[in-house]
Formats: C-alpha cells, structure tokens, sequence
C-alpha cells in the first residue's frame, strides 16, 4: 500500500474514532452508559490499529502528521455530529422585563412547559420564565421568543437528568 494512501486512512480512522469518543463523552455525561460503553469499545479498537500502524512507522513522518491532523479533525467532526444528534434535554430561562402573558401563551399554545416567577431586576420589576424542553427545540423557542419580544434574555442550560413534567410531544 502507498504511504499517500496509508496516511488518507489513518487520517479517515482517527477522525472516526476521535468523533466516536466525543460522542462517547457526551453520552456518559447524560447517563447513556450503556450506549457508551458499546461505542467505547469500537473507539478504542479503531485507536489501537491505527496507533500500531503510525508507532511501527515513526520513520514517515507523513503517518505521524496524518495521525494527529486526524484527531484535530475529528475532535471538529464529533461536535458537529452531536449537534446535528442534538441529545437530551436543557431547561431555558427566559426573563422580560414586559408583560409575560402573550410569550407564555404562545409557548404553552406551541407545547412548552413554562412555569412564571416574579422578580426584581436592576431595571425594575421582570419575569423570569423556567422552560424545559428537549435540545432540538431550542431554535424554535428562541424564534418564538424573539419574535414577540426582541430584548428578552435567554439562558440556556444542560440538564442531566429530569422526570415529571411537560414536553412538546415527541413526532412519531
């Protein structure tokens, strides 16, 4: 085998392995440890091939350039990969300084959860509105929010786990 054509699939492997680590990680973190576990096994398989081939060529430098523009890249594929996945879910806070009644009842007219707490802000009286959601909804409640009030605040975050409450239904 040309060394041209070595060096393509040891950078093709180390972009599949490394991506298939990122989701590994992402997947423990959200207590898919099963899942995780099965692709842990085929990441590792991947590494240890490649890392023999590139150790047992120290001598090619392109192997080595390969094996590490590799990893760079498929640290880039993975990420991109879970995005698109979009896996498990984020509570969002919303906070206005405006009434609330008209975002929350497109929200809840859209399927989301929102649950109103009063505050205090420097500014005055604000609202902050607590909604769970699955991460691909994200875009949509943003879009919804934006709409009718453009100087809304949005923070989004992880959430590990959650049981109870309300979701927009899940598309069959």
């Amino acid at each position: 085998m040309s060394i041209i054509v070595q060096a393509f699939l040891i950078f093709l492997a180390r972009i599949t392995d490394v991506s298939i680590g990122t989701l590994r990680t992402i997947l423990l973190v959200k207590g898919n440890k099963r899942i995780a576990a099965f692709l842990g096994f085929f990441e590792v398989l991947i590494y240890l091939i490649v890392l023999g081939n590139v150790v047992g060529n120290l001598n090619k430098p392109i192997l080595i350039f390969a094996y590490c523009l590799g990893y760079a890249c498929g640290n880039l594929v993975g990420g991109k990969i879970e995005e698109r996945l979009s896996l498990g879910r984020v509570s969002a806070v919303i906070i206005i300084k405006d009434s609330y009644e008209e975002i929350v009842k497109v929200l809840r007219d859209e399927g989301f959860g929102v649950t109103i707490f009063e505050g205090m802000g420097l500014e005055g009286e604000s609202y902050m509105l607590n909604v769970a959601l699955e991460r691909k909804q994200i875009q949509k409640l943003n879009s919804l929010v934006y709409k009718l009030n453009p100087h809304a605040f949005i923070t989004i975050t992880d959430v590990r786990s959650s049981a109870g409450g309300h979701f927009v239904p899940r598309k069959k």
